[in-house]
């Protein structure tokens, strides 16, 4: 179902008004917020870290196609093979068609945004194939029937009481089971599905170029399993997920993990060059790397918005959105959320239709303040709106409005000619789409042009 602008308004002016749906969330944000600046602490100069971060990401982008054809061929040495994807439909063909292979009935795959943009499960379930979510919150997410609602913390929208009922439910738990009670649950019933899957499947925090390598980072010990037990591993990646050298996982991976969950270091780093080796013992009989464009050749084509291709997906930003925070992450209907969801949804998907994301924001900049890699979300968010109008998409009555605001403000007489009782009339009910959401406004009496005027005479 397509998402509309007139969909997202109703949705969001509901959760808006859920008490209960911003209790939670303020209290599982308020427990981040508590713990980022101790991470912080690590750095001598976090701010120069993420600059560097920046730096980093920019040339890995900038060069991105040499980046990637130099990643094709190191991990090819080590026996992987590898897919490029322009779309959706050509990763889930390519997945399709190593499943059948295998002859894959059960598939494990640990927390992956991308698996969740082309719709794997979905997919999968229609093809007979049993996709089982490793990540506990994606495991309770998945038994509740719902996608994820955070890109790091999938059920943040839940209370333990909320999962405990799930539980009940769907695997017959006590009602009034405490979460380490339910977390042995989940764990007995993954550790079996790890043990009959004949595929895994992971996605990929970082791909490194100078090695050949996918770095993956976790706090559960889940994609280390669903790509160690299974005798065949499917990664899929972005394209924008490159970096140039392992070295640099040495800023990037404790940048993640301070600003996705305020660690200094998340549990679970693994760096996978290949299928197991000759003289290895574990590890997948055969891999495979998809590689995803999926729209972001669109992004990187455009000089300005190619900026958002630098994301490490942190969620720094989610959680330090007022919007996001008042409507929640399952309102956006797109699988990133927040800002940096607002930015590249509508150049992923469609911008004509997809463009109102770009106004879910109040502009206030927290969203900058706070990215792991300095992008300049706010103004991209602008310039969203700036190519939407460019590219014909804002309604005829909404031009006219700003070309009269246009014609009024370049002439400061008009404005003055029109008395507090006309512009209060203007706003409130000639612009319907200010009141419909806001209150009344309410001009002064005198203009500060008019008030200036005056002072200035009286001298």
């Amino acid at each position: 179902m397509k998402e509309t602008s007139a969909e997202f308004i109703a949705k969001s002016t509901v959760k808006a008004a859920d008490k209960e749906h911003r209790r939670k969330i303020n209290f599982n944000i308020g427990k981040y917020n508590a713990a980022v600046p101790v991470g912080k602490e690590q750095f001598s100069d976090v701010n120069l870290a993420r600059e560097k971060a920046k730096n980093i990401k920019w040339k890995a982008i900038e060069t991105l196609d040499k980046q990637l054809e130099h990643f094709e061929s190191m991990i090819m040495k080590r026996g992987a093979k590898v897919i490029w994807a322009e779309d959706a439909q050509q990763a889930l063909d390519a997945i399709l068609k190593i499943c059948e292979e295998k002859k894959c009935k059960t598939l494990v795959k640990s927390k992956s945004m991308v698996t969740e943009e082309i719709h794997l499960n979905d997919f999968l379930e229609k093809q007979g194939i049993e996709s089982v979510e490793t990540d506990l919150g994606e495991y309770i997410q998945q038994l509740d029937g719902e996608p994820p609602y955070h890109i790091v913390t999938p059920a943040m929208h839940k209370s333990k009481e909320d999962v405990a009922k799930l539980f009940a439910e769907k695997l017959g738990t006590d009602p009034k089971a405490t979460p380490e009670q339910l977390t042995l649950t989940a764990r007995k019933i993954l550790r079996e599905k790890y043990v009959q899957a004949e595929v895994g499947v992971t996605g990929a925090n970082f791909i490194i170029a100078d090695i050949g390598g996918i770095a993956v980072t976790e706090n559960e010990g889940n994609a280390r399993l669903s790509c160690a037990w299974p005798k065949t591993h499917i990664v899929i990646a972005g394209i924008e997920k490159m970096i140039p050298s392992m070295t640099d996982l040495g800023l990037f991976w404790p940048l993640l993990a301070t600003y996705g969950t305020g660690q200094r270091v998340t549990v679970y780093n693994t760096i996978i060059t290949g299928p197991k080796q000759p003289n290895e013992k574990d590890g997948p009989e055969e891999m495979y790397v998809i590689l995803l464009d999926n729209g972001r050749t669109n992004i990187l084509a455009d000089e300005k918005q190619r900026e958002s291709l630098y994301c490490i997906r942190c969620g720094a930003c989610l959680n330090a959105c007022p919007v996001y925070k008042n409507i929640g992450g399952h309102t956006y209907a797109a699988p990133y959320s927040g800002p940096i969801g607002s930015v590249i949804t509508p150049h992923l998907k469609n911008l004509g239709e997809w463009k109102h994301l770009s106004y879910a924001s109040s502009l206030c900049g927290n969203c900058t303040e706070v990215c792991a890699v300095k992008i300049n979300l706010h103004e991209l968010l602008l310039e969203n709106r700036h190519e939407a109008v460019e590219e014909g998409h804002s309604k005829f009555g909404e031009r006219m409005a700003w070309k009269m605001w246009k014609q009024g403000m370049l002439r400061r007489g008009w404005m003055n000619m029109a008395g507090q009782k006309t512009k209060n009339w203007v706003v409130n009910t000639l612009v319907k789409g200010w009141s419909a959401h806001r209150g009344k406004m309410e001009f002064p009496k005198k203009s500060f042009n008019q008030m200036w005027k005056e002072k200035n005479k009286k001298k």
